[in-house]
């Protein structure tokens, strides 16, 4: 046990990992010695940051809890903090359920930790973070909350109502982490759609991609997690012109059937979203497209589902994701519905919706055989560096693998990189320039 030293754990989303590197930042200031996801727990003190998203991220996040209470009781640590998602929505349970986790916090009070650890918090240091990424990306969080009512969702009534982060802010904190050496930023929401509304009563994307993009330094903008309805085109006008901001949105559609998308209460029809597919095509020509679908909500027939299978046939996702509905306390679906499809079918429509989207994958994968890319390296293993093109998100997409030569690569930097051959989830290829 290593005294004034403090581990985090954080578990679920890149929303959570912003927190946990602002926290991280306040902690050092104060003293502490702080490490990230050690690979042994040794601080005497461990955050856990949890997620309470679906009933998967739940388990893995309670099993965290209960395993470093088991090392509580063998004194390898003397004190357990748990914040985040989870705790943010059973606090009262967690707390009569598990007494020897010391303290819990919800998602929006950590900050009274470092007060309670009998240190300061640092309003100087708002935006300042302790980056766990490789110091060449970042995530920025520009709002927080979700307004919308999908039937299967708890994330409203974890995190409330939307906020939005001021345009100011946003841009100041991009700035400070282009001085510190950030090239490229993941921007993040439950739903970037929204962004603004609240603030400025219009939706402010654009605008905001558009600031972001001014800033000297900035090489790569990526946008995560638009919502089909109400989608701000203008934000493709900025992606379509300038050269900084990447053709890629990440945009969950969850079903196409209209009877699914109004049992889900997506608030969208199926002609619009088909609509809205062919608008971001013929406006951001090359644009690539992630999104993620729902299969096994209460009253999904075998028609739906087959609906559903055309239309990712159809559509040709650059990336796609998919999940099994599981029913989650106190949202519309839990209260309304019955949760009345067996485990199994849900399971069989999962992996049948994956493989097709594998072939898919594998097809435009092998379109960009011969083709010359701009990749920037993120890391070296083995025999290859690691890199991603723009269409290529860290951790869940693409990663393009060039074979180390004489010529050494530096981590971090872009290089031109034509590709040499291709499989369903990398590209290989070798640096022409």
């Amino acid at each position: 046990m290593k005294k004034n030293q403090i581990d985090i754990i954080t578990l679920g989303c890149s929303k959570n990992l912003v927190d946990s590197e602002q926290l991280m930042k306040q902690l050092s200031a104060n003293g502490f010695t702080v490490k990230h996801d050690p690979d042994k727990v040794e601080g005497e003190i461990v955050v856990v940051n949890t997620c309470g998203f679906i009933g998967d991220a739940k388990e893995e996040s309670i099993n965290m809890i209960l395993e470093l209470c088991e090392a509580k009781k063998k004194r390898k640590i003397k004190k357990i903090i748990v914040m985040g998602c989870l705790s943010e929505r059973y606090m009262a349970d967690l707390e009569s359920e598990i007494p020897e986790v010391d303290k819990f916090y919800g998602k929006f009070n950590w900050k009274n930790l470092i007060e309670e650890l009998g240190k300061e918090y640092r309003s100087d240091l708002s935006l300042d973070r302790v980056l766990t990424t490789p110091p060449h990306y970042a995530y920025i969080k520009i709002g927080e909350g979700c307004n919308r009512t999908c039937s299967y969702c708890a994330i409203p009534i974890i995190t409330g109502r939307y906020k939005s982060r001021p345009i100011d802010e946003i841009v100041k904190e991009v700035e400070k982490l282009v001085s510190e050496g950030v090239k490229e930023f993941q921007i993040i929401a439950q739903d970037l759609s929204y962004y603004g509304l609240d603030l400025y009563k219009e939706v402010k994307l654009g605008e905001l991609i558009e600031r972001i993009s001014d800033v000297k330094g900035v090489e790569w903008i990526r946008l995560h997690y638009a919502y089909p309805s109400r989608f701000p085109y203008d934000v493709l006008k900025v992606m379509r012109e300038r050269d900084n901001v990447c053709k890629y949105i990440d945009i969950a559609l969850q079903h196409i059937s209209d009877n699914m998308l109004e049992k889900m209460r997506r608030n969208v029809t199926k002609q619009q979203t088909l609509d809205l597919l062919k608008h971001i095509r013929q406006e951001v020509p090359g644009v690539h497209l992630r999104t993620t679908f729902l299969v096994g909500h209460p009253g999904e027939t075998e028609e739906d589902f087959e609906e559903l299978l055309q239309f990712v046939k159809d559509a040709k996702f650059e990336r796609a994701g998919a999940f099994a509905y599981s029913e989650e306390e106190g949202t519309y679906a839990a209260k309304n519905y019955q949760d009345d499809i067996d485990p199994e079918v849900k399971n069989d429509r999962l992996d049948a919706l994956m493989r097709v989207q594998e072939r898919i994958a594998h097809e435009i994968n092998q379109n960009k055989d011969g083709k010359i890319f701009k990749v920037i390296i993120d890391k070296e293993e083995g025999d290859y560096y690691i890199g991603r093109t723009e269409f290529d998100s860290p951790e869940v997409d693409n990663e393009v693998l060039i074979k180390k030569t004489e010529k050494e690569l530096k981590i971090g930097e872009f290089y031109k990189v034509k590709i040499t051959s291709a499989d369903t989830f990398d590209l290989f290829g070798e640096v022409t320039e």
